[in-house]
């Protein structure tokens, strides 16, 4: 799925609602979990049968890069999971907003170096870099989909297009043992898309 759906569950008079990215997840609310799939991507369950709500004391370990207990949740991807001909995308939360806030990363070819920043172009902020197929990138710059304003890969300086001289919004984040990690007092976790 490129662009996120709404879902909310409703649980011993608690709600939660969530954008869900990906074709699977959960969502948990009071106590359940509601675990779904779309287009058939489930691991098990017969072909066909309708996602449902159940009671769980703890919620299954995803195989989608979320952290759980005993795992870092400022984890973002590993370093080779990051391209250096384009981008991929993540979601960073707030400890108070279940929404999150999307950004790309990108690694320099030469040096390794990941470079992070919010999903949206400074042109018009409901743009995204990245649609969901990597953002195109054309001698070292970021190039919007939209209105092909190019943004250099380190500062994230736009160098020509409507908004030159403006820059992306930078989101910390750093290379430890292979593995990137967000790095951004900001946020308090990061999810897959």
């Amino acid at each position: 799925m490129d662009d996120p759906a709404r879902v909310t569950v409703e649980a011993d008079g608690e709600a939660t609602r969530e954008a869900v990215y990906g074709s699977e997840g959960e969502v948990d609310a009071g106590g359940a979990t509601f675990r779904f799939s779309v287009g058939g991507a489930s691991d098990g369950g017969a072909e066909g049968d309708d996602a449902e709500a159940t009671e769980t004391a703890e919620p299954a370990e995803p195989d989608d890069g979320t952290a759980t207990d005993g795992e870092d949740p400022m984890f973002v991807a590993s370093l080779s999971e990051v391209p250096t001909g384009s981008t991929i995308r993540r979601t960073a939360m707030r400890p108070d907003d279940r929404r999150g806030v999307g950004f790309i990363l990108r690694r320099d070819a030469e040096t390794d170096e990941v470079f992070a920043w919010r999903n949206s172009c400074p042109h018009k902020p409901e743009v995204p870099l990245d649609p969901g197929r990597g953002a195109r990138v054309d001698g070292g710059e970021i190039v919007c989909h939209e209105h092909g304003a190019r943004f250099e890969c380190g500062d994230g300086l736009c160098t020509w297009g409507p908004c030159v001289g403006e820059e992306l919004d930078p989101v910390g984040v750093e290379v430890r043992d292979d593995d990137v990690y967000l790095d951004d007092e900001r946020f308090a976790s990061v999810r897959p898309r």
